[in-house]
């Protein structure tokens, strides 16, 4: 009799909350044994959260745990850590790699699963002191590597190794394991060249044929056609959907992953581009920001529109404006009305009348332990000398002007604070932002850039951000670019969006564009060549 259960992972109604917050709700996932099952969701949907649950990782446990259930071929488990995950035979390959530089690729594989023999010491003292086999350790990891397509000598250092190479070494360690039932491959493309990443999606088949189970999280969508059997699409924290891969397209995959119900918190009445006159020309922009590179993008931002720029988290959209304002090591050509900028210093791209709202508030953006009015005005007064009193060499601070102007700001913004005396790192998160802006608008700028501006705060806070910011745009007629992860927020505000993947343009669209074009964009492929490509409208 054949007991053997279809499913070797059920993850049953788990929902999960963060205080008050929920960022899972009922959310569902099963995986055949032997299958590759795609995981997919905008930054945010809860795909981390989910698989932190499936790990037992730390801050789940830590925070209240979860609801729903969790079941391994058929039987309710409960898994208490990742070496417990491990234990049960779920293993990861990270994004982040693990591997130790000065060890061979040997020791890598077989690290704290080493192969030992008992040697006259040993039996004396104990079993910590056994000799390693090196033998039978590099014959498991030749073996391992082979299973990978890797023609590496297995004792070879670490150190020095291409970022593919070391991807292919973290797969052969986890398929190493005895007992693997499950290997979850977060973003395990996001590194690798084009034909590394055939190669990978090639190895991933043939460890799922051998019976391993695979969760694929990826944003690469023509990835997840060509490798994946079913698929599970999250979104704001709930299960939008599951498809058989055969049974779906790119397009609807797309449209399930941010399509979005309900009603925008800001309606900026659509219109044409304010003006055809350039405000800033952006040429062969590079960006070496952790995490965020930016490679050889250009585009043109129109005088007077409210440009947004989208985009998945990693990919680039934060470093546009922290390189422009000389925040990271940049190169290329940037042009502000036709004037050339020097990027490569801050206080020049300031003075020319660029400012910029940090997406880190409390790392760039304020001062926390100085007063509203003194964040207000810093910038200002450094940059531009204002605030400031001469008496012949001697200078004084104009405290009367700058009381008057931070409450000025404090009114026409509606920070919620005691005064213009309140330390900024008392206020709430919406209240930070707002000094932020204010602090940008001291400058007088003729253009200005807004990172994540609602980040963290809450939905009448977002909502009287990006009111603000409407406002200062149709009454001042300044040029503002929105850099935000919430494509929502873009799309009730902005003129034009452009999509960023893999630090380069895909796209500018329309806020009214269907929201499959954005997930296709989102994902790197611009829809009109999908539909070239033999994609479909449907």
């Amino acid at each position: 009799m054949n007991t053997e259960k279809e499913y070797v992972l059920e993850m049953k109604d788990i929902t999960k909350h963060y205080g008050e917050n929920t960022v899972l709700n009922g959310v569902s996932l099963s995986v055949k044994k032997g299958e590759i099952h795609a995981l997919l969701g905008e930054n945010g949907a809860g795909k981390s959260t989910l698989m932190n649950i499936l790990f037992g990782m730390p801050v789940i446990h830590s925070t209240g745990g979860f609801e729903g259930k969790v079941l391994l071929d058929g039987e309710e488990t409960h898994i208490h850590s990742p070496y417990d995950a491990m234990e049960k035979g779920i293993g990861m390959v990270h994004q982040e790699f693990m591997l130790l530089p000065g060890f061979t690729i040997t020791e890598n594989i077989k690290l704290n699963r080493e192969i030992t023999n008992p040697n006259p010491v040993s039996r004396l003292l104990g079993k910590n002191l056994e000799s390693l086999d090196m033998k039978a350790m590099a014959f498991d990891a030749r073996k391992a590597l082979d299973d990978v397509g890797m023609n590496l000598d297995e004792k070879t250092l670490v150190h020095g190794m291409p970022v593919g190479y070391m991807q292919f070494i973290e797969i052969a360690r986890e398929i190493d394991k005895t007992g693997v039932k499950l290997l979850v491959f977060d973003e395990p493309t996001a590194v690798l060249t084009e034909s590394e990443a055939a190669q990978l999606i090639s190895v991933m088949k043939k460890i799922s044929e051998s019976g391993i189970a695979i969760i694929f999280i990826t944003h690469r969508l023509d990835e997840v056609m060509a490798a994946s059997n079913n698929i599970t699409i999250l979104r704001d924290g709930k299960l939008a959907a599951t498809r058989e891969t055969a049974k779906t397209s790119i397009r609807e995959i797309a449209e399930l992953m941010v399509g979005r119900k309900g009603e925008a918190m800001v309606e900026a009445a659509p219109r044409p581009v304010p003006s055809e006159k350039v405000a800033m020309s952006i040429h062969d922009l590079h960006v070496d920001m952790p995490g965020e590179q930016v490679n050889s993008l250009s585009v043109d931002i129109y005088e007077g529109e409210i440009f947004g720029i989208g985009g998945l988290a990693g990919q680039g959209k934060l470093g546009i404006p922290n390189g422009i304002m000389g925040l990271y090591d940049a190169e290329g050509k940037v042009e502000l009305f036709g004037q050339e900028l020097n990027f490569k210093d801050t206080r020049s791209v300031l003075s020319a009348g660029v400012a910029m709202v940090s997406e880190d508030r409390k790392g760039v953006g304020l001062l926390l332990d100085r007063s509203i009015e003194d964040n207000i005005v810093f910038n200002a007064m450094q940059i531009k000398g204002e605030y400031l009193k001469k008496f012949g060499p001697f200078t004084q601070i104009d405290s009367k002007k700058i009381r008057e102007t931070a409450e000025e700001y404090i009114k026409s913004l509606d920070i919620r604070c005691f005064g213009p005396t309140q330390h900024s790192g008392t206020l709430s998160g919406g209240n930070q932002q707002k000094v932020c802006i204010a602090k940008a608008l001291c400058m007088s700028p003729k253009f200005l850039f807004v990172s994540e501006p609602t980040r963290g705060i809450d939905i009448g806070a977002k909502k009287l951000v990006l009111e603000t910011l409407v406002r200062l745009n149709r009454e001042l007629g300044m040029t503002v670019v929105i850099v935000s992860s919430e494509l929502q927020e873009l799309k009730s505000v902005s003129d034009r969006i452009a999509i960023v993947s893999e630090g380069k343009l895909v796209d500018i669209l329309s806020p009214q564009a269907p929201d499959a074009d954005y997930g296709l964009a989102m994902s790197g492929i611009k829809p009109s060549e999908h539909i070239e490509k033999g994609g479909t409208e449907e």
